[in-house]
């Protein structure tokens, strides 16, 4: 190759060299340029399926969890029935009792699936299995708890929590066989219940025939408070009574009264309610047992009622703290049905917070 050739050659190769050169500085250096400017990005690592195309990820701050909802004066917290499982055993008055079983019902017509022991048995001796024997996760009661009770729960590791659920009046009732008495004071009360042997023995205008006396048991509430307010404590008069025919079953005291024109009988007022035309309610001191009477605290023979349990017990069996909170909740409605009358809103008030402080809410 002459020296003019190979001078050619090589000006063409520089050429070349110069070309390559400035296409990269036009392709990389831009590339080059974007990439410093970009901001710096944590790596995400997207793992593919094979035949699926890349799957954008998008990264979301987690929700924040909800908050409980604010209760209100006289609220607690939503109870669902469906939810709620274990069985639950309560025993005591028979006057509690148609309002427990009218509550357990609903409370079972809304869902609830297990199973509820109410068992009519009288407020001393539900007292008895709650605090000695400890079987019960609740305590019915027509009468407030004893200080004797309290010492034998507590001696059991149990401190009894009162709920205030409703108003009972314990009515005086005749067969409606009985077209001479309407109305009695309570001294004739005791008399009718004590010492008296016929009815002319205490108003000669009434019949000389032999009174028949019908009356809860001893282990009841109902005993208990007619006792108190009757016999000012003192039961020996009344029990030495004759014809007197005790029992814990209020339905057996209404058959009884049902049977003479001649007898006569006491019990909560839901068994009167629930018995029109086999017997009668009497006035007592001129004040018949109406529920504008009872609301108004003009009748005398009034009292509370009363359910029990201890704040161990909700927490170890959270299907006794819904049952109850479901109790406080629409007692009012059950009140209605079964023939009580209700507490005041205040005072229902002070048994829910009594239930939230239990709970630890």
């Amino acid at each position: 190759m002459s020296r003019g050739e190979k001078t050619a050659m090589s000006g063409r190769m520089k050429a070349t060299q110069v070309l390559w050169i400035t296409l990269l500085a036009v392709l990389v250096l831009p590339a080059l340029a974007l990439s410093a400017c970009a901001p710096e990005e944590a790596p995400v690592e997207v793992v593919e399926q094979p035949g699926q195309e890349p799957i954008d990820v998008v990264e979301t701050a987690p929700e924040p969890a909800a908050a409980e909802p604010v209760l209100g004066p006289g609220e607690l917290p939503l109870v669902d029935p469906l939810e709620v499982t274990g069985n639950i055993v309560a025993a005591g008055s028979s006057t509690v009792f148609p309002l427990s079983e009218a509550v357990a019902e609903m409370f079972q017509m809304d869902g609830y699936s297990g199973q509820i022991t109410i068992d009519s048995i009288g407020s001393g001796a539900g007292f008895e299995r709650f605090c000695s024997a400890g079987e019960s996760d609740i305590s019915n009661a027509s009468r407030p708890i004893k200080d004797s009770e309290v010492e034998k729960c507590r001696a059991i590791g149990r401190e009894p929590i009162e709920f205030k659920v409703a108003i009972d009046a314990l009515a005086v009732v005749v067969s409606t066989e009985n077209d001479f008495v309407d109305d009695m004071t309570l001294e004739e009360l005791a008399q009718v219940f004590g010492t008296a042997a016929t009815w002319a023995d205490v108003r000669p205008d009434w019949p000389e025939q032999p009174i028949q006396r019908f009356a809860p048991g001893t282990d009841s509430g109902t005993f208990d408070y007619f006792v108190e307010e009757v016999f000012d404590n003192d039961p020996a008069v009344h029990l030495a009574a004759s014809n007197l025919q005790l029992s814990e079953d209020d339905n057996v005291l209404v058959k009884g009264v049902e049977g003479s024109p001649y007898a006569i009988g006491y019990f909560g007022y839901a068994y009167l309610a629930e018995n029109p035309g086999r017997i009668r309610g009497l006035a007592v001191e001129g004040v018949a047992p109406t529920a504008e009477a009872v609301e108004g605290g003009e009748y005398p023979l009034s009292r509370p009622l009363f359910l029990y349990t201890t704040a161990e017990i909700m927490r170890q069996k959270p299907q006794v703290a819904a049952f109850i909170n479901y109790y406080l909740t629409n007692v009012y409605e059950a009140v209605a049905v079964v023939g009580y009358f209700p507490v005041p809103q205040d005072v229902l008030n002070a048994s829910k917070e009594l239930w939230l402080e239990a709970v630890g809410r």
